[in-house]
């Protein structure tokens, strides 16, 4: 892997031309964020995307977790909660929406 671009960007110029400094993001440049010349944030591009997984998959990867190392993750205490929200929230896909 090549050595990382940092492009110095002021919080103006940022405000101004988002997109474009996101698309650099994604390109794999970093961006620093200044505010009268000192740096107040880092912009780069996440280090492994968050794909959409199916809750099995997720399953299947604490088990392989717990396997490898030993100890499972814990999910903190609202997790069911949190879980049981997003499923209501989803609609069933074999079910679409009447249309008038």
């Amino acid at each position: 892997m090549g050595a990382m671009v940092t492009l110095h960007m002021r919080e103006a110029d940022l405000s101004r031309d988002l997109h474009s400094a996101l698309a650099r993001v994604q390109q794999g440049v970093e961006i620093i964020i200044e505010q009268d010349h000192r740096p107040v944030a880092v912009l780069t591009r996440s280090p492994s995307p968050c794909p959409d997984r199916k809750l099995s998959e997720c399953i299947a990867l604490a088990e392989a977790w717990e396997a490898k190392l030993g100890d499972a993750p814990v999910p903190d205490a609202d997790f069911a909660r949190d879980l049981q929200e997003g499923i209501d929230s989803r609609h069933d896909p074999s079910e679409p929406p009447a249309w008038d």
